[in-house]
């Protein structure tokens, strides 16, 4: 039997996911690409999409048909998770390749504000600074929200090329950080302060245009392109009167359908550029383009068929959509039912590209690539979640999962009950009990939840289906 199989084995009897990371390195990697035909990478990132908010993900209220044709080509995942609930937790999960939990900065749900005391440390090894290593150039375009100068930022953490904001959301117009006169704006070229006019979504697509139109092939580079749509505030690319009338980015008392869907598919749009650019280039063949989402949606986005949104370990708020081309070597039209997660995209992308983790800083996730080539079957994992609002644990081990929620406990399986109604925890109590002393052993070796630690939940005063107020520490 081969390694690959018994690790299968292995991870069906639950081991932790510590586990985990220790026997991904010591079979995955023998499927690396040949290092001479290194391939470009571009890593596209969506803010607070819902799974469902794509056409080719069951999205009928309107089209996405760039993103649709992205899946097309290439692999889909149906079962693909993010690192946590909220935006800055994720994505220290995504360029760390490792729970979040294991940093400081990785706690708060989100950093809020401007943050130069919380962040990532410059000297921790990340996706970016790992590529850069096997000769890529490095380039993000979009948000970063891992913590504020001076201290932290992408140019500290492997990016040569640095145009965005730092922060977790601006305005879409005036590119500022909050509403009104006094709010300073956060838009960055490297580490210095910048002044453009225009819509974030298409300055960040034309930054990535101008960007791949200068690569001549000779060099791989790797290529954030990190939006921040469709998060709030809710304006489309034609409301700019709207910018100036809110009160609050948070923008609670806006938005709608209609308005989401412009957000939407002005972000397909705008992807479907940097896609044409790729091609016009001649780099789209030996190019790996990876989509998803940084957490479920909110308010007005579409989970169906999961229940639950951003700031709940329910499935619609960690189930995300995923996106792999790589014409070289993905065959089109593929679904893959795998289970992955943010944190699986560092050592699968590094495999990829014939690079390796750092040996002091083993991932948590797992080299995906010989399911994504199609040279091994998918097989089950074991995933853990925490989220201080509402005092929320999860664990996914194959097909269950253990869920608690403001004390509530349940055991779903989540592939025959998407909607997690049928609560198993009596039927199933070895099942159940199993997976919260696994929950137990893995929180032990990750970083305390404090009571300076930030957290984020969304309740009755503001969202009316969130009637029952359930926020805890």
């Amino acid at each position: 039997m081969s390694s690959f199989n018994n690790n299968r084995r292995r991870v069906l009897k639950g081991l932790s996911a510590l586990s985990l990371a220790s026997i991904a390195t010591s079979w995955n990697f023998p499927f690396a690409a040949d290092k001479k035909g290194q391939p470009n990478i571009i890593f596209i990132l969506a803010d607070d999409l819902g799974y469902g908010d794509l056409s080719v993900y069951g999205q009928t209220d309107f089209q996405t048909p760039q993103l649709d044709r992205l899946a097309q080509q290439g692999l889909r995942f149906t079962q693909a998770y993010s690192n946590s609930a909220v935006c800055s937790a994720t994505r220290f999960g995504l360029i760390t390749g490792r729970y979040q939990y294991r940093l400081r900065g990785g706690l708060e749900e989100p950093i809020a504000g401007a943050s130069d005391t919380i962040g990532l440390p410059p000297e921790h090894p990340t996706l970016p600074s790992l590529l850069k290593k096997t000769g890529y150039t490095t380039a993000l375009f979009g948000k970063w929200h891992l913590g504020s100068l001076p201290k932290f930022g992408p140019l500290k953490s492997g990016y040569d090329v640095f145009f965005g904001n730092y922060g977790g959301a601006i305005d879409y117009f005036t590119h500022k950080a909050g509403s009104g006169e006094n709010a300073r704006e956060d838009l960055f070229e490297g580490e210095v302060p910048v002044h453009q006019v225009g819509y974030y979504t298409d300055l960040l697509a034309n930054r990535a245009v101008d960007y791949i139109g200068k690569q001549d092939g000779n060099k791989p580079f790797f290529l954030s392109l990190h939006f921040t749509a469709p998060h709030w505030p809710w304006e489309g690319p034609q409301d700019e009167a709207t910018s100036r009338e809110i009160k609050s980015l948070f923008h609670y008392d806006g938005g709608n359908l209609a308005t989401y869907a412009k957000m939407v598919t002005t972000l397909d749009a705008a992807i479907g550029r940097v896609l044409q650019t790729l091609e016009q280039r001649g780099l789209d063949q030996n190019t790996i383009v990876v989509f998803t989402s940084d957490n479920g949606g909110e308010r007005f986005s579409k989970t169906w068929p999961f229940s639950g949104q951003k700031t709940e370990l329910l499935e619609g708020g960690i189930r995300v959509p995923a996106l792999v081309r790589w014409p070289e070597k993905i065959k089109p039209a593929q679904v893959t039912e795998q289970v992955a997660i943010s944190m699986d995209w560092l050592p699968t992308l590094l495999a990829a590209a014939s690079g390796t983790p750092d040996a002091a800083y083993k991932p948590d996730g797992e080299n995906l690539l010989p399911v994504i080539l199609g040279a091994e079957n998918p097989y089950p994992r074991t995933l853990f979640w925490r989220y201080k609002a509402n005092k929320q644990r999860a664990v996914r081990l194959g097909n269950w999962k253990y869920l608690k929620i403001a004390d509530n406990e349940f055991l779903f399986d989540v592939v025959a009950d998407q909607r997690e109604r049928a609560n198993l925890a009596e039927k199933n109590p070895e099942v159940f009990t199993r997976l919260k002393q696994q929950w137990d052993e893995w929180n032990a070796s990750m970083l305390p939840i404090t009571d300076d630690v930030g957290s984020h939940a969304v309740d009755g005063k503001v969202q009316a289906d969130r009637y029952r107020s359930l926020v805890g520490d």
